[in-house]
């Protein structure tokens, strides 16, 4: 068995302090028989969180690190999961890695070959958008649904999966000069993250096309001009808090309005739905990556040998993409 470099923690805290390679065989198991390549995997703002002991769950130590990502299946037992089927994983493998062993329920063969950057970014901000747009309500063609962090990975992949769907999307963000980046990607409309364009949204889609859905990656003051958007009835689901900041929200949106209330975390949610679902919707979500319908931006990519700049990369304050690792 040959050697394999990959990356881990044996304490939570600072990401530059507390990330440490080695090089050790690729551990396996009498279920983790599969034998996978790592062609890429990207850092995520839950992989941060996870280092640094904040994520929604807190695995054992030493951990491997590395939540999604593609690969090539080198050897396999399983008639499936066959050798050179490109790969992406469902479950938390450690990614972060040259090479994995993992079960055949860790991983989902894909139909036909993608780009393997925008494989390795698959699992998370693709499905994410997708049950945004999909899990809470039937919408109709030419429905509105608004968002604040529409610049973000999730953000961008719900403006062009909506459009896809034939839906229509107003999105918020915070600084003007990403305004050409969203129109490019699809978005209908754009505007700053701020008061003063509550009326203005108002004014564009009247009481008839209220966004039926809102989409909150923020929390505080950006979460409640969602609220504020939103139809009678319409609902309010928060995936991320980048702000930092909860939510306080005013008793006339709940009574008058009677929005309604949601979180979604993709990890759990997946966990709720039928294999058979997943699976179809991560294939229709490659089909579309595969015809370039569905594309996440990319800043830069490194060798797993240089995880700190890496990291340091992913850490700066404005970004135009995804840090990936290609570790081959």
């Amino acid at each position: 068995m040959s050697e394999n470099l990959h990356l881990s923690i044996l304490e939570y805290g600072d990401p530059l302090n507390v990330v440490q390679s080695s090089v050790s065989r690729a551990p396996h198991s009498a279920t983790a028989t599969i034998e996978v390549r790592i062609d890429a995997a990207p850092i995520n703002p839950a992989d941060i969180n996870l280092i640094q002991g904040t994520y929604g769950v807190k695995p054992p130590l030493p951990c491997s690190l590395g939540l999604e990502g593609s690969g090539t299946i080198l050897a396999s037992p399983h008639i499936d999961f066959p050798e050179g089927a490109q790969v992406v994983f469902l479950k938390r493998v450690g990614s972060w890695s040259e090479k994995v062993f993992v079960s055949p329920d860790d991983l989902l063969v894909l139909n036909a070959p993608i780009d393997p950057l925008q494989a390795s970014m698959l699992k998370v901000n693709p499905m994410t958008a997708w049950r945004l747009l999909k899990g809470f309500s039937t919408l109709q063609q030419g429905d509105y649904v608004i968002q604040n962090a529409a610049n973000s990975g999730v953000g961008q992949c719900v403006i062009q999966i909506a459009k896809l769907l034939g839906l229509r999307t107003i999105n918020l963000v915070r600084r003007e000069e990403l305004f050409p980046i969203l129109n490019d990607a699809g978005a209908d409309h754009v505007f700053l993250d701020h008061s003063d364009s509550v009326n203005q949204i108002k004014a564009l889609t009247g009481e008839d096309l209220a966004p039926k859905l809102a989409f909150n990656a923020v929390g505080g003051d950006s979460a409640l001009r969602l609220m504020d958007c939103l139809a009678p009835q319409g609902k309010h689901i928060t995936y991320g808090a980048m702000s930092k900041r909860s939510l306080k929200v005013p008793n006339k949106f709940l009574i008058f309005k009677r929005i309604s209330l949601h979180g979604l975390w993709i990890t759990e949610d997946l966990k709720e739905l039928p294999k058979s679902t997943i699976e179809s919707s991560y294939q229709q979500l490659a089909e579309w990556i595969r015809q370039g319908k569905l594309i996440q931006p990319i800043e830069a990519v490194y060798p797993l040998k240089e995880y700190k700049d890496a990291l340091e990369h992913h850490l700066q304050a404005h970004k135009n993409g995804k840090i990936l690792f290609q570790p081959a």
